[in-house]
């Protein structure tokens, strides 16, 4: 029978207050990639161009859902891609080519995830477009 001090204490128990306070670390993850991450800005600024374009365009409602999904998902994708980093570069300060891998598949990830957001933005937004200029 294994040894009950050893054991990992049980979850605590649901709280809103607990939940509320996830929200606030959240929140501050998502301001450091704002304010640190060079690549966040050209995500944030490519975020604020679509969304201004589709107001401008006054896109319909569907257009809306595979925008926003485009531009979630880039973001997702660069604060995984900056954790990945972050834990890497702490665990191993010194060059590893492992650790080096890790960090450009998480980068390639990012990378995917902007091409296939630039290819809705244009699917979405470039009918529209030529439709107000023609």
């Amino acid at each position: 029978m294994p040894d009950s001090h050893n054991l990992p204490s049980a979850k605590p128990r649901f709280s809103i207050r607990a939940r509320l306070k996830s929200f606030v670390y959240a929140g501050r993850g998502m301001r450091w990639l704002a304010q640190d991450e060079h690549n966040a800005w050209l995500h944030l600024a490519a975020s604020a161009t679509v969304i201004v374009a589709g107001f401008a365009l006054d896109i319909s409602l569907d257009d809306w859902r595979w925008l926003v999904s485009a531009i979630a998902f880039v973001w997702v994708t660069e604060a995984m891609n900056t954790a990945v980093e972050e834990l890497c570069d702490r665990l191993s300060p010194q060059f590893d080519e492992a650790i080096g891998r890790v960090k450009d598949l998480a980068a390639g990830a990012v990378l995917a995830a902007s091409l296939a957001a630039a290819v809705i933005g244009l699917l979405t937004l470039g009918p529209p477009f030529l439709r107000s200029i023609g």
